[in-house]
C-alpha cells in the first residue's frame, strides 16, 4: 500500500492537470485523502460502487467519477473525481493508471528490498539468488561492498531516507534494514576501486549524514565483493567491524574490516581463555585495579612509543612524575611497561579486559 504522503502528492497532481477535485478511498470504505474538504457524503456511493457484484472500472454520475484501482487483479482503492468541466473520463482513467504505476514500482521496491535482506541473512540459495537477480535485473557480477551505518539514536528514520535519496536510483546500490539500530548500504564499485575509494565513500558518507541529516553516526564496511552471492560475507565482515569498534576503538567514526588489527583477533577468542590470560597477568584476573590517573599515564605512554621524555612533555609532568606513576603499574602487575615486552603484555590484556567486560553487559 501507497503511503498518504505519496497519496496526498498524487491527488494534488490531478487536481491541477485536470482541474478536477479527487478523493482516494481504501476498499474498507475510509477516506484517505481529499484536496477539498467539502467532498464529503459519499460514502454510500461508494460503498455500492466498492461492492458491486460486477466490479465495474469506472463509473460516471452527475458530477461525480469513480475509478476502481487493482494491484495484481485485487482491488485497493476508489479514485473519486468531483467537478463539472468535461474529460471526467479521461481525467479518472489517466489519475487510475498512474496509481496503478506507482502501486507496481513500490511493489518492485519492496520485492528488491526483501531480496536483498534475505541475501545479508544468507536466507537463498545460490539458484534462488542468480534466478532472482535475473528477473529483477540486478548485475550479478560486480564489484560491491557493504557497509553498516550506526546512528547515535536508535531508530533514526532520517538516515535511511537520506541515504536512499543519495544511492537507491537505480538496480545497482541499496539500502535496507534488518534491525531498528543499522542501516545497511549495499554500494556497486567501478572496476578499478580499491579500499582507498571505499574509504572516501565512507568519509563522504558519515559527513554527508552530519551535515545534511544533523545525525551523528558511525560507519563500519567489510571487504570488496566480485559476486553477488558473496555481499553477505562482507556483510558480516562489517558488523563484526562495527562490534569490534565498539569495544576497542569508540573514538573511530570509520571502521574498515580489514584495518581492525588485533582488536579483530581479540574479539574472536573464546570467553575460557581470555579467562585464563587474565588471571595470568592481573591478580584475579581482575583489571579494574588501576586509577583513571595511571591509566591515562600509560596509554600516553604507549602512544608516543614509550618515550619517557615525550610522554612527560605531553601529560605536562615531571620526569621523575612519570617513572613514579609508571612504577606504581609494575608494582600492581609486575609488568614493566618501559620494557617492550611488558607493555605488550599489558597492551593486549586491557584489551582482553574491555572485550570480557563487554561480552558479560
Amino acid at each position: 500500500m501507497l503511503s498518504n504522503q505519496i497519496l496526498h502528492k498524487t491527488a494534488q497532481d490531478i487536481r491541477e492537470i485536470t482541474g478536477f477535485d479527487c478523493a482516494i478511498w481504501d476498499m474498507q470504505g475510509f477516506c484517505l485523502v481529499r484536496t477539498n474538504e467539502t467532498l464529503t457524503g459519499y460514502e454510500i456511493q461508494i460503498q455500492d460502487f466498492r461492492d458491486d457484484e460486477e466490479e465495474p472500472e469506472e463509473m460516471i454520475l452527475d458530477e461525480m467519477g469513480m475509478f476502481r484501482i487493482y494491484e495484481d487483479s485485487d482491488p485497493v482503492y476508489v479514485l473519486m473525481l468531483h467537478g463539472t468541466a468535461d474529460g471526467m473520463e479521461l481525467a479518472g482513467r489517466m489519475g487510475a493508471s498512474q496509481l496503478r504505476n506507482l502501486l507496481y514500482v513500490y511493489k518492485e521496491r519492496m520485492d528488491k528490498n526483501r531480496f536483498i535482506q534475505n541475501l545479508l541473512l544468507d536466507n537463498l540459495l545460490l539458484v534462488d539468488i542468480y534466478n532472482q537477480a535475473k528477473k529483477m535485473k540486478i548485475p550479478a557480477e560486480l564489484k560491491r561492498v557493504v557497509f553498516v551505518i550506526e546512528p547515535k539514536n536508535e531508530g533514526d528514520v532520517l538516515v535511511q531516507e537520506t541515504l536512499k535519496g543519495l544511492y537507491a536510483t537505480g538496480t545497482k546500490d541499496f539500502v535496507t534494514a534488518i534491525d531498528e539500530k543499522h542501516i545497511i548500504l549495499v554500494k556497486s564499485l567501478q572496476s578499478t576501486d580499491s579500499y582507498p575509494q571505499v574509504e572516501q565513500i565512507a568519509k563522504e558518507l558519515v559527513t554527508t549524514l552530519n551535515m545534511e541529516a544533523m545525525v551523528s553516526v558511525r560507519a563500519a564496511y567489510g571487504t570488496i565483493v566480485e559476486e553477488l552471492k558473496d555481499v553477505s560475507r562482507s556483510y558480516k565482515e562489517a558488523d563484526m567491524a562495527l562490534e569490534v569498534g565498539r569495544v576497542f576503538y569508540t573514538e573511530k567514526k570509520i571502521l574498515a574490516y580489514n584495518e581492525l588489527g588485533i582488536g579483530r583477533l581479540i574479539h574472536q577468542l573464546p570467553a575460557s581463555l581470555c579467562e585464563m590470560f587474565l588471571n595470568e597477568v592481573f591478580e584475579d584476573g581482575k583489571a579494574d585495579i588501576f586509577e583513571e590517573e595511571e591509566l591515562t599515564t600509560v596509554y600516553t605512554f604507549f602512544d608516543n612509543n614509550l618515550n619517557i621524555s615525550e610522554t612527560a612533555r605531553r601529560l605536562y609532568v615531571h620526569r621523575n612524575t612519570l617513572v613514579y606513576r609508571l612504577e606504581k603499574i609494575q608494582k600492581k602487575t609486575g609488568l614493566d611497561v618501559r620494557v617492550f615486552d611488558d607493555a605488550l603484555t599489558f597492551k593486549i590484556a586491557m584489551m582482553v579486559a574491555d572485550h570480557m567486560k563487554y561480552m558479560k553487559e
